[in-house]
């Protein structure tokens, strides 16, 4: 389910540097990173290469399309970026040459790809931003794909990594054996730097491995802490809260009223820090809504931090996590309702996994372009014989 978040493009600055059209050399570069992915097929009776068949795929799925068959009648019908000498790829061949491709290598070439563009957002903040405010944000959470089965009958689950500011999905790591905490850092490692980088996640990864692995390659955490951690929440619970200042913020939308008491303390030698690695500030949220004439519902929400006061104030935290829920929104709920991911039919060998990659690829290089909703850039990509090569050459 979507978020229940209030509007972030008041909260969180985003940067302008994202959209808008590269040079030829630059739009190329995402063309060029396919080749090096290893074809899983003897070389004796390729018909297609492999660079033709993720491209392919990829502009399908830009347009909407979700099972083999549907990627087949895209690559034999639509006016295509990248065309194929010969007959175009059948249902049959993306569905054999897709299942058996080293996932880990698409996906490792679509990260390189994508924080190549996000370095170069970061490059150009936007006029106006302080340093805080540019910190580098990363959202960590998992997702179930829902009509997937892998071979021991069990749903594939995967991890990504969301840029808060920019809106792009970096990486994903798949969950092995139930076990999502571990797959956590399998995917941050992905990434090319961390140091400076802030982390939030859930109270799922409010562990003290994943404190230790960020401080060891100079990043920051923003974790929320609930029952999972009970002698850390208990601690917060138990700090002088009443006497700390605070700020609050009020917003309306989308049928509701809500307001946010935001309070920071720092934690010094309080139990809190002795508790948690490298914790230096906790956070109390007061969340009170009302939907309607309703009786209005109270949530009270704890995180720690490893960031000091002056790396951020409590204005900037309380924007950095309730902007972590913007995963569920921007990432988690396009896949399931626009990209229709969870009525898929994909299911054997890496197929999942790789059409979620796609799916996230095919949202990046939409918003990259400068679209805001994908639905409208998924609907253009389908109807339009120059959407999918225009926004292939936006990105």
């Amino acid at each position: 389910m979507p978020a229940s978040a209030s509007s972030l493009s008041a909260l969180l600055p985003v940067s302008e540097a994202v959209s808008g059209p590269l040079s030829a050399v630059e739009s190329i570069r995402l063309v060029q990173a396919l080749t090096v992915v290893p074809d899983p097929r003897r070389r004796r009776g390729r018909r297609h290469g492999l660079q033709s068949v993720l491209l392919l795929a990829l502009q399908a799925v830009m347009a909407g399309a979700s099972s083999w068959v549907a990627i087949a009648q895209w690559a034999a019908t639509a006016p295509q970026a990248l065309g194929v000498a010969g007959p175009p790829p059948s249902a049959s061949t993306f569905r054999r040459v897709l299942a058996a491709v080293d996932v880990a290598a698409v996906e490792a070439t679509l990260t390189t790809w994508v924080t190549g563009r996000q370095t170069r957002a970061r490059a150009q903040p936007p006029a106006g931003t302080t340093a805080a405010e540019c910190r580098t944000v990363l959202a960590v959470d998992g997702k179930t794909l829902r009509g997937s089965t892998d071979a021991d009958g069990q749903q594939t689950k995967l991890v990504c990594v969301y840029d808060h500011a920019h809106r792009l999905v970096l990486t994903q790591a798949a969950v092995i054996g139930g076990d999502e905490v571990a797959a956590f850092a399998v995917a941050l490692a992905t990434l090319p730097e961390l140091a400076g980088v802030l982390v939030t996640a859930d109270a799922l990864h409010c562990q003290r491995a994943h404190a230790e692995f960020l401080a060891a390659r100079g990043g920051h955490y923003l974790f929320t802490v609930k029952g999972n951690q009970p002698l850390l929440r208990q601690s917060l619970q138990r700090l002088p809260w009443a006497q700390a200042p605070g700020t609050r913020r009020r917003g309306v939308g989308h049928g509701r009223t809500e307001s946010r008491s935001i309070k920071v303390i720092d934690l010094g030698d309080t139990p809190g820090q002795a508790l948690f690695p490298h914790a230096r500030r906790a956070i109390k949220v007061v969340r009170r809504r009302r939907v309607g004439g309703r009786r209005p519902s109270v949530e009270i929400v704890y995180a720690i931090t490893s960031l000091d006061h002056r790396a951020a104030d409590s204005r900037l935290l309380g924007h950095w996590l309730q902007g972590h829920w913007a995963i569920e929104n921007s990432v988690h709920h396009v896949r399931d309702v626009t990209q229709r991911e969870d009525a898929s039919r994909i299911r054997i060998g890496a197929g999942p996994q790789l059409m979620a990659a796609l799916r996230n690829t095919a949202t990046n290089i939409a918003r990259l372009a400068g679209h805001s909703n994908i639905a409208a850039a998924q609907r253009a990509a389908a109807w339009s014989p120059t959407a999918v090569s225009d926004a292939l050459r936006a990105a």
